[in-house]
C-alpha cells in the first residue's frame, strides 16, 4: 500500500472533471473508468512546432511506468551513437598447451544488454576452434564494468529484493555487466502421454530440473497461474522444481524464468555449452578481474545499439534499459543520472519534476511530466538520430506491446508508440500521423489506482488524432 501511496494522493471525486479540453470520446472513456481528471496528463503537439495545441495537466509530475525507457533510449542514442558496441571477451594469464589451459580462465564484460545464448556458443566456438579443449582450473569473471549497490546484489531465487513478489519473472532481472541470456531459461512444456514433459533451454549443467506438475482436463485459461517454480540450493546443484496443474487442452506453452544469480547462471550455461562442444572444465566459478599481462584468446561484439533499443522499447525489457542507462557513465547509478543530467543541459531539455531511478521504468520512484515527455519527443524529432529513435517504437497494431490494440480502426499502423504498465499506471507517448499526413506527438499519463481500465480512454486519443483531429 506505501507503493502506491502517491498515486492514491491524486485520486479525487470522479464528478469533478473539468476538462473541456479533451476530445469528448476520450472524456467519456476515462469516466467510464472511474478515473478522474485530477489523475490524468495530456500532450498532443505537432512535431517540429514551438509549442503543444492540446494540454491536460501538463506539468504535473507522473510515475510514467515503461515510457521512461524513452528517456533512457534517445539519451544513449545520442550519448553513445546509434553504432555504439560492447565487447564480451576471454583471457588467460598462461597460454593454452596441447589444448590444455592450466589455469583459470577469465572472462569479461562490457555491459552488453542482448549477450544471447546463441552469441555466447559463438564466443566458446571461438576457443575450440583454437585448440582450447580443457581447462584445469575455474571460470573467473570479470564483472567490473558495473559497480552496482546492495539494491542490484543477486540472490539464488533470482536477484536482490524484487520489484514485486515475484522474483523468478524476467522482469525482475537486474544487471550485471556480463548479463548472459536475460539470466533466462525458456521452458518448453508438453503433454506428453500421462505426464507433463518439460525441456530447458538454456539447461545450466549446475541446475536440475524436477516436474511434480499434475494433468488436468478442463479449459486452458490461465494456465501459468496454476503453476508454482522454486529454486532450491543443494550440494552439487541447484533444483528448479516445477508444481501445480496443468491442463492437458493447453498443449505446448512456454514459460520464461529468471533463475539463479548471475555468477551461477553464467557458469551452469558455459558448462552446458562446453561439454556439447566436447571441453571440460575442472574449476567452479568466481569473481576476479582480468589480471594485468593476460592474453586474450575470444571476443564477440554485440549488436549495435541502434539495433538492441528495437528489443529494449517494443518489447519493453526491463534489464535491457537498465543496462543501457548504467553505461551512459561509469557503470553506476550516480555515474548514469550524472551522465543524464549533463545530457540534458546541452539538449536545453528542462526538466526539473525528473527523477529517474533506474532508467528502466520499473520503479514506483520515477517521475516526469507529459510537457517534459513532449519536449523530449520533439527534440528527438529534429535529431539526425530521429529514423533510428522512432524506428524502436511499437507500431499501432503492428508489433512489440502494441500489436494487439487499434487493430480495428484508422489509426492500426500510423502510430509508434511506448507503453508503460504498473499496478495503477497506464500511460502512452510517441507520435501518430494524422489523416492529413502532419506528425503529432502525444504523451498520456494516467496514475490512479483504475488506471488500467484507461487503455480504452488512450486507444480513443490515438484514434481522434489519426482519424479526425480537429482544424488548428
Amino acid at each position: 500500500m506505501k507503493a502506491l501511496t502517491f498515486i492514491l494522493s491524486l485520486v479525487v471525486s470522479a464528478s469533478a472533471w473539468s476538462s473541456e479540453n479533451l476530445p469528448p470520446r476520450v472524456t467519456q472513456a476515462l469516466k467510464s473508468a472511474g478515473i478522474p481528471a485530477a489523475s490524468v496528463a495530456v500532450v498532443v503537439q505537432e512535431a517540429g512546432s514551438r509549442r503543444p495545441w492540446l494540454q491536460h495537466n501538463a506539468d504535473q509530475a507522473m510515475n510514467p511506468a515503461s515510457v521512461m525507457k524513452l528517456v533512457t533510449t534517445y539519451a544513449g542514442l545520442d550519448i553513445l551513437g546509434p553504432a555504439y558496441t560492447w565487447q564480451t571477451t576471454a583471457y588467460s594469464l598462461t597460454p593454452p598447451i596441447d589444448g590444455v589451459l592450466y589455469g583459470d580462465l577469465y572472462l569479461k564484460g562490457s555491459g552488453d544488454p542482448r549477450l544471447t545464448f546463441e552469441q555466447f556458443w559463438l564466443l566458446l566456438r571461438q576457443l575450440r576452434a583454437a585448440g582450447l579443449r580443457e581447462i584445469r582450473g575455474g571460470l573467473m569473471l570479470d564483472r567490473n564494468a558495473f559497480a552496482l549497490g546492495p539494491a542490484d546484489a543477486t540472490t539464488v531465487n533470482g536477484g536482490g529484493a524484487p520489484f514485486d513478489d515475484q522474483p523468478l519473472r524476467p522482469y525482475n532481472v537486474k544487471p550485471d555487466a556480463l548479463l548472459l541470456n536475460w539470466k533466462s531459461v525458456r521452458l518448453q512444456l508438453g503433454v506428453g502421454g500421462d505426464k507433463l514433459a518439460i525441456q530447458a533451454e538454456p539447461q545450466p549443467a549446475n541446475l536440475y530440473l524436477i516436474s511434480q506438475v499434475n494433468l488436468t482436463d478442463g479449459d486452458c485459461g490461465d494456465w501459468r497461474s496454476r503453476l508454482r517454480a522454486d529454486v532450491s540450493t543443494h550440494p552439487d546443484r541447484f533444483h528448479l522444481v516445477i508444481t501445480g496443474s496443468y491442463p492437458r487442452s493447453c498443449g505446448r506453452q512456454s514459460w520464461h524464468l529468471g533463475v539463479l544469480d548471475h555468477p551461477q547462471y553464467i557458469y551452469g550455461v558455459f558448462r552446458q555449452l562446453w561439454e556439447e562442444l566436447g571441453g571440460s572444465i575442472a574449476g567452479g566459478p568466481g569473481d576476479a578481474a582480468v589480471p594485468g599481462g593476460a592474453s586474450l584468446l575470444a571476443s564477440i561484439d554485440s549488436p549495435p545499439l541502434a539495433e538492441q533499443i528495437r528489443d529494449i522499447n517494443k518489447f519493453s525489457n526491463n534489464v535491457m534499459a537498465r543496462q543501457l542507462y548504467l553505461s551512459l557513465g561509469d557503470g553506476s547509478t550516480a555515474g548514469a543520472a550524472n551522465a543524464l543530467r549533463q545530457w540534458l543541459d546541452r539538449k536545453s531539455l528542462r526538466m526539473p519534476e525528473l527523477v529517474v531511478d533506474n532508467g528502466s521504468g520499473l520503479s514506483r520512484q520515477e517521475r516526469i511530466s507529459a510537457s517534459s515527455l513532449a519536449a523530449m519527443l520533439n527534440s528527438a524529432w529534429q535529431s539526425p538520430l530521429m529514423p533510428e529513435f522512432i524506428a524502436s517504437m511499437p507500431i499501432t497494431g503492428v508489433d512489440g506491446t502494441m500489436k494487439k490494440r487499434l487493430r480495428d480502426n484508422g489509426a492500426m499502423g500510423k502510430g509508434h508508440i511506448k507503453t508503460g504498465s504498473l499496478e495503477g499506471v497506464k500511460t502512452i507517448a510517441g507520435y501518430v500521423r494524422d489523416r492529413k499526413g502532419r506528425w503529432q506527438i502525444v504523451a498520456c499519463l494516467i496514475n490512479h489506482p483504475n488506471a488500467a481500465a484507461g487503455q480504452a480512454a488512450q486507444d480513443a486519443l490515438l484514434s481522434w488524432l489519426a482519424e479526425g483531429a480537429p482544424e488548428r
